[in-house]
């Protein structure tokens, strides 16, 4: 056995892609997926197309890849965090579509009960602030909302998960209802501390405890695929939600190692060692990874919008047809022009957290045009990377003085962004040769509990540079081009 599938799961599209034994790709296949907006704010995805684009491109990928089935020594899964399902225990039929980890529907709710005080609370055992982002409270829309939901979920009817537990649920013919402690420490109920769901916060969210998965290492064994979808029963044994993936697959093992995962959204997370620290600042403090019952932390900063903002500039304004113009469009952009663009088009994440402000552009003179705006848009994603930054500095300055940023997505292919995201943090930027960092933290996972791929030391090791972005930009136009943006997104704010 002398391969790994790895399942990448995101928020637009399903990926699958067969990893040899050196973590090398070997083949892949995607698939994208409707994204359904029922009202400002709202985002849903359908169970059906998240199980199919999924069964799909695992099947494609390994006739692609040409190897036999017996050869896959294991799967492992990684998976948008905090989109939230309900289905049926018996007959498997989601009782309503999945509600997005951007979805804003519950923010009237969130700061209810931030005004009653309970923030506090949540925080202490999760790490995590009172927001809509988390699964909890889409869980509590989904019982208040679908018809029959709270009765029969309380009748022990109904199953909760996030899309790891959904999809290993529907692999293995719903023998195994599981997660991993990453993604648990995602849904704002689970006590990070204590490793355990909370009771207390299931009754503050009115969540019925015989809902929830077990929670399982990320390398631990989640059952076996059913025999007929892939010929064979392949074992599950490596899960991770998406973000703590990717930093696995960065090898960023040591406490003070900084990975940023541009996608969708942006996700930085800075390891903070197996000691829980929480933040000052609105930071997330989070599950990083746990093996053999030892979790370790991380902060975590969380941007809505990174490589969405390019996707509006295509399928919104139409001003390119491929991503890949972006980058081209921003180098011959008007040097003379300070166009900023604040893309809070499903409102701000850390270290605002402002579930009701929406995006604004300023700076436009007749002059700006599509050159200025695919500038502002890329240059987005650097502003807040820094915001991110400066902030778990602050919280956490024994590690985080001089971090060197190991950077994955999609979006890290565009030379003009990562050298502006250089030059706007004023450190350097690492971008490793593989750039399925979250793929291949998971194959790595699911390999090494297979026995087939090496351990951590020996993993870390093997992590290959591509290239080291410097700063060029002087401290003083970096620090004025900050201002500027501060002083815009503080606009966004208060126009709400």
């Amino acid at each position: 056995m002398r391969y790994v599938l790895a399942i990448d799961q995101g928020t637009t599209s399903s990926r699958a892609i067969v990893f040899d034994a050196g973590l090398t790709p070997v083949a892949s296949a995607q698939e994208e997926f409707r994204q359904y907006f029922p009202r400002s704010g709202w985002v849903e995805h359908d169970p059906t197309d998240i199980w199919s684009t999924v069964a799909a491109t695992s099947r494609a990928v390994i006739e692609r890849a040409g190897v036999d089935v017996a050869d896959i020594a294991a799967i492992g899964i990684t998976n948008q965090r905090e989109t939230t399902l309900v289905w049926d225990r018996a007959t498997g039929r989601p009782v309503h579509n999945a509600i997005v980890w951007q979805d804003r529907r519950t923010a009237e709710y969130c700061a209810g009960l931030k005004a009653a005080g309970h923030e506090e609370a949540v925080t202490e055992r999760t790490g995590l602030l009172l927001d809509p982002y988390f699964s909890a409270t889409k869980l509590r829309w989904v019982l208040e909302n679908a018809e029959g939901a709270r009765a029969r979920a309380e009748a022990g009817e109904l199953m909760f998960g996030t899309v790891d537990t959904y999809l290993i649920w529907k692999l293995t013919g719903g023998a195994v209802h599981a997660t991993d402690a990453t993604n648990a420490s995602r849904t704002m109920l689970y006590d990070i501390g204590r490793g355990a769901w909370s009771e207390e916060l299931c009754a503050l969210f009115g969540i019925p405890m015989a809902m929830l998965p077990e929670v399982r290492d990320c390398n631990a064994d989640f059952g076996t695929t059913r025999a007929d979808l892939f010929g064979r029963e392949i074992p599950i044994l490596g899960v991770a939600g998406d973000q703590q993936a990717a930093t696995i697959g960065q090898a960023c093992f040591r406490p003070g190692m900084m990975k940023s995962t541009y996608g969708t959204g942006c996700f930085a997370l800075l390891n903070i060692g197996e000691t829980m620290v929480r933040s000052r600042n609105r930071m997330l403090t989070t599950v990083a990874y746990q093996f053999d019952g030892r979790p370790t932390y991380a902060f975590e900063g969380a941007i809505f919008v990174a490589g969405a903002v390019v996707q509006w500039l295509r399928d919104g304004l139409r001003l390119i047809r491929d991503a890949g113009e972006t980058h081209r469009l921003a180098g011959a952009a008007d040097p003379e022009q300070r166009v900023i663009m604040v893309p809070a088009f499903t409102g701000l994440g850390a270290p605002y957290w402002d579930a009701d402000c929406r995006g604004a552009i300023f700076g436009l003179t007749r002059g700006t045009g599509p050159e200025e705006l695919a500038r502002a848009a890329l240059e987005s994603v650097g502003f807040q990377t820094r915001d991110l930054l400066e902030a778990m500095q602050a919280d956490w300055a024994q590690g985080a003085g001089d971090t060197v940023l190991r950077v994955d997505g999609g979006m890290t292919a565009s030379d003009w962004a990562m050298q502006f995201l250089s030059d706007i943090l004023g450190a350097p930027v690492d971008r490793p040769q593989v750039l399925e960092t979250t793929a291949k933290g998971v194959a790595w996972v699911a390999g090494w509990r297979a026995g087939v791929c090496p351990g951590p030391e020996s993993f870390a090791a093997d992590w290959a540079l591509d290239r080291r972005f410097e700063p060029r930009m002087e401290a003083a136009d970096r620090d004025a081009r900050h201002e500027r943006w501060t002083r815009a997104v503080r606009a966004t704010i208060a126009a709400g």
